[in-house]
């Protein structure tokens, strides 16, 4: 796994599981490395968002919360947007995310994000075809503009299949 080569759903044992005991340990491990990351946003006023996008039940509130109970949330800050108000629907599709992006030091974590309209949006009929081309036009320029404001952005898609969702 690189960040160009990702791994693939195929490649991976969906039964492997890490026993409790050596679960514990690693998560342990990871949360320091977590305050230590946190801790050098905040002396550096990098700016991270993190994008955590997935078919329902796929564990985005898990790895959510397990990310997020390591961290000061002063300095990290969940946002979970619900259906755009009539508002919202009038304006610029990304307008509705711009307050929630972080100020220096901080980190926001995103339980779904503006995916939604080429996502749920489109497969539920929320969003008219040419609305979800727009978006598809616009969200690559959008993460542009925030990368080259120096937000540094990380995007993760979480999968389960049909019949593991519908066991969950």
């Amino acid at each position: 796994m690189t960040p160009d080569r990702p791994v693939e759903p195929e490649s991976r044992d969906k039964r492997r599981k890490l026993s409790g005991k050596r679960y514990e340990k690693e998560l342990r491990r990871l949360h320091i490395e977590l305050v230590e990351m946190q801790e050098w946003v905040k002396a550096t006023g990098e700016k991270i968002v993190v994008i955590f996008e997935g078919r329902d039940t796929a564990g985005k509130g898990g790895a959510i919360q397990a990310v997020r109970e390591a961290l000061n949330p002063r300095q990290c800050r969940v946002v979970a947007l619900s259906k755009p108000t009539e508002a919202e629907q009038t304006q610029w599709y990304f307008q509705r995310y711009i307050p929630h992006l972080p100020s220096a030091g901080e980190i926001v974590l995103f339980d779904r994000s503006w995916y939604n309209r080429a996502g749920v949006e489109k497969v539920m009929g929320y969003a008219a075809p040419e609305q979800v081309s727009a978006f598809l036009a616009q969200a690559p320029l959008f993460e542009k503009q925030l990368v080259e404001d120096g937000i540094l952005l990380f995007k993760y898609w979480l999968g389960t299949d049909q019949t593991e969702q519908e066991e969950r």
